[in-house]
């Protein structure tokens, strides 16, 4: 019995008359992923079995966890980002009036009296907690939700229309963010899909509101939150994947490729330039200030032979494709206005790795492959590197993309020029 002398119903939806027994009831109706929170069964005497979780629940809770981490971290650069831009723009229109933290007030007016009512109390709550431990929070706009800050934005346009040119856009980027915060904050299951919404909206946003990285070309592969976080746990590598296939799902070679200032690679064939990006993109590359050094196995080399005995390819197969791809690169070359800005190399060295190593204007990437004895380039495990842009610092102690940069000098240097 309550003490209000209500009857309470059962705990277990399981007992005689209860839902379980109904269609759709008991466990099977559990919806896929959920962690079972149910009384053991008749029979078992474990103590504590109800409480147990086995492999898969715990391994969906990581998932969830990792997933409304990352998801969350967005959502904490949007807020304050938004915070920043909403006080910079109506704290000099009602601060000289109002004052203090009152100009907060003012501007939400009586549409927004309730909510902003609300962050006031939760400020007082939290000055009296000792919830306050930056001075800086000490204040009604930090205690604004996304919403709340959103609700300022839209009431006050006129005023923030002079510095952001589609209020559109930012509401649409916005309401995709709703969603994952909605998520977040109820700790609920985020999707795959609904978390790289979410990561392109506040990318989007982050751009619009006047914190992006920089142009277009230089956001081929964009720093994110998460990376920030934790990149020292992992030096310069920002991905790893099972093959060079899902690879370029992700990084398709235009992306790669495409607006370089800097390309060098070194490897066998160099399938992943030759084969996926066109002569007609290579040449217009190069034209626009690229400057490219590719570094071929040479094809009558006895490492080529020994690399077709581990693939177990017939005699010739591999020299006569690698053949055809520095044919094909020569091509290239010869259509040029100044093939100076395009070098080709042979190297007779045992093979090691295959490198691309890409710099922009602020950025670099490099997509790095060890050679396996018995897979092939297409088959074996890829790393990308994050480097410096031209002209940019590169700290050697930290990161492999210097360690890599420096092997293929070094075999540069011992290599021989293609006429």
């Amino acid at each position: 019995m309550s003490s209000g002398g209500l009857e309470l119903p059962p705990g277990d939806s399981g007992h005689e008359g209860g839902p379980a027994d109904g269609p759709g009831g008991g466990a099977g109706a559990m919806a896929a992923g959920a962690v079972s929170l149910a009384p053991p069964a008749a029979g078992d005497a474990r103590a504590g079995a109800e409480l147990d979780w086995g492999a898969d629940a715990w391994s969906e809770v990581r998932t969830r966890a990792q997933r409304a981490g990352r998801a969350y971290i967005w959502l904490n650069l949007i807020e304050q980002r938004l915070r920043s831009v909403v006080g910079a723009v109506l704290r000099p229109v009602y601060e000289p009036v109002h004052g203090g933290d009152d100009w907060v007030v003012a501007a939400a007016g009586p549409a927004g009296q309730e909510w902003v009512q609300r962050a006031v109390a939760v400020r007082e709550v939290s000055r009296r907690k000792g919830y306050l431990l930056d001075p800086a929070d000490d204040n009604v706009l930090s205690f604004l939700t996304l919403p709340q800050l959103r609700e300022l934005m839209v009431q006050h346009w006129p005023c923030f229309e002079p510095y952001f040119d589609d209020r559109r856009e930012i509401e649409l980027a916005l309401d995709e963010l709703e969603v994952t915060r909605n998520v977040v904050s109820r700790n609920r299951a985020l999707s795959r899909p609904v978390l790289e919404q979410a990561e392109r909206a506040s990318a989007r946003l982050l751009e619009v509101l006047g914190a992006g990285a920089g142009s277009p070309a230089a956001d081929r592969l964009p720093i994110d939150a998460v990376e920030d976080l934790v990149g020292d746990r992992y030096a310069d590598v920002i991905s790893v994947h099972p093959d060079r296939v899902r690879l370029q799902r992700m990084l398709p070679a235009e992306d790669l490729f495409g607006g370089a200032r800097r390309l060098d690679a070194i490897g066998i064939g160099l399938n992943l330039l030759v084969q996926n990006f066109s002569g007609r993109r290579l040449v217009r590359l190069t034209e626009s200030g690229c400057r490219v050094r590719l570094l071929f196995l040479n094809p009558a080399s006895s490492a080529v032979k020994r690399r077709e005995r581990e693939l177990g390819l017939r005699k010739g197969e591999l020299s006569r494709s690698v053949e055809m791809n520095i044919l094909h690169v020569r091509r290239v070359r010869a259509g040029l206005r100044d093939p100076s800005r395009f070098d080709i190399h042979v190297f007779d060295e045992t093979p090691r790795f295959t490198a691309y190593l890409v710099e922009g204007e602020t950025s670099g990437i490099a997509v790095v492959q060890s050679y396996l004895r018995r897979a092939r380039g297409m088959e074996a495990p890829v790393l990308v590197l994050r480097g410096g842009g031209r002209g940019m610092a590169k700290d050697a102690d930290h990161g492999l993309f210097p360690t890599y940069r420096e092997e293929f000098e070094s075999v540069w240097e011992d290599s021989r020029p293609v006429s």
